[in-house]
């Protein structure tokens, strides 16, 4: 047990020395003279345990502290102690970052830790094959001037980090990689990057399939369509079964001319560049004829329509892909809501945002099926699909839509409660005054 050095024993000691050089001095009739050598003798007495002290800890290199007298044995030993737990924290410390490095070589992602000036920490060897960096040497560097995009350089400067930032390689052209920023430490960054060419490859043979097939299903299915729609059922009495079949088979190839149809215009929005926001497009005229086309599609049906709509609303964007967003939304609408039911559609200004808004009062959503709703071919009820002839892509084509024009698709609903499907175009695609108009509110029953 290490003992703790107390100023009241070495007052204690101070004090027996010093009285005992006096009361000798007094005998002798020389106490100034006693108390000076005294004090000669402990400053040679504390000057040697400090050379000992300054050969143990800059010359010597043993790790054993020297033999020390009184005091400073414990002062010695203090030292030795500390030392002690210095070199053990330094062996964790660095078992700690042994096993870091050695876990984020294993890593099937290029790892680089950045401080907050975006200077490289460390990188794994990944990094050093997929962005090109050289450890040590780029140790220090920063990572916009190694990385040389117009892309990551503003991926950076904007600080938002939510989502991954696609760039090509700085090594080769041909690679393309995902960039995802993550906190680490204290203001500390570290940048995961992984290499997606396989999956871009891949993405855009999906794309390329599904556009070529639906290419060619096109024309088969136009004749076939065409020579069916000729042929009255009725018309073949030597066939009993054939008035049947020919309904079926006109109905089903009708089915399968919207899917190629849809499926087209999916692929078309996948393909499409970057919407020019320079565009203008008339909303409220583009409603006018949805409303017209939703009326007809209302006969069997017999809902009551609402349109609520601002006539000087009106947005950038691309049109067709907007004319298709805000038709699929009602078409859906009268389509799987029960006869009689009501359908409320609005279009209205929020603040500075565009707000388009389809309103029913049908059989609703269970939760479990409200965030697969814009998946591709996910549809709640199979069976109520098929009569409807739905195919599954129109809220797929949706989500596409409002991604290319920044915002995205809400879907409020509850079982027997009816439904709400709405977005809002940001203020940037948005023309016009700033404050709400007058309202032209039609109905149609």
């Amino acid at each position: 047990m290490r003992l703790l050095l107390s100023k009241r024993q070495i007052l204690a000691k101070v004090s027996l020395y010093y009285g005992a050089a006096a009361f000798v001095g007094l005998l002798f009739g020389h106490l100034l003279l006693a108390l000076l050598l005294m004090t000669l003798g402990h400053l040679l007495w504390q000057y040697k345990h400090i050379f000992l002290l300054d050969k143990w800890l800059w010359r010597d290199r043993k790790l054993t502290p020297p033999a020390g007298d009184g005091s400073w044995q414990q002062i010695f030993d203090g030292i030795y102690f500390q030392q002690r737990r210095e070199r053990r924290k330094r062996k964790e410390l660095r078992t700690l970052v042994r096993r870091f490095r050695d876990g984020a070589e294993a890593l099937p992602e290029a790892v680089v830790v950045l401080n907050e000036d975006w200077n490289i920490i460390w990188c794994n060897k990944l990094a050093q094959l997929l962005v090109g960096l050289r450890w040590p040497s780029d140790e220090g560097q920063r990572i916009d001037n190694l990385i040389r995009s117009p892309e990551f350089h503003q991926y950076l400067k904007q600080r938002n980090f939510q989502q991954p930032l696609e760039v090509m390689s700085p090594t080769t052209s041909s690679i393309m990689l995902e960039c995802k920023m993550m906190p680490y430490g204290k203001a500390q960054f570290l940048l995961i990057v992984r290499d997606i060419t396989q999956l871009k490859q891949l993405e855009q043979i999906r794309k390329d399939f599904v556009a070529n097939v639906s290419h060619e299903l096109r024309t088969p299915l136009t004749v076939l369509q065409g020579y069916l729609e000729m042929m009255d059922g009725s018309a073949q009495p030597a066939a009993p079964i054939w008035q049947k079949a020919h309904g079926v088979m006109l109905e089903q190839t009708r089915r399968m001319d919207s899917l190629v149809q849809q499926l087209l215009t999916l692929s078309r929005i996948e393909a499409a560049a970057r919407v020019q926001f320079d565009q203008e497009v008339d909303v409220p005229a583009m409603l006018a004829l949805i409303q017209q086309e939703a009326e007809t599609l209302n006969r069997d049906k017999q809902h009551s329509l609402q349109f609520e709509i601002d006539p000087e609303l009106k947005v950038t964007g691309a049109p067709e892909e907007l004319r298709s967003a805000f038709s699929n939304l009602v078409t859906n609408a009268i389509k799987y809501t029960p006869p009689g039911g009501v359908i409320q559609v609005s279009w209205q200004r929020d603040g500075q945002r565009a707000l388009f808004t389809v309103t029913d009062n049908g059989e609703g959503i269970a939760p479990q099926h409200l965030k697969r709703l814009t998946e591709r071919f996910y549809r709640v009820d199979q069976a109520r699909a098929r009569n409807t002839g739905g195919t599954g892509l129109g809220l797929s084509i949706v989500k596409h839509v409002l991604s290319r024009h920044n915002s995205q698709l809400l879907i409020f609903s509850e079982p027997g409660q009816g439904s709400t499907f709405s977005f809002a175009l940001p203020p940037e695609l948005v023309l016009g005054a700033q404050t709400p108009k007058k309202r032209a509110k039609f109905k149609v029953k």
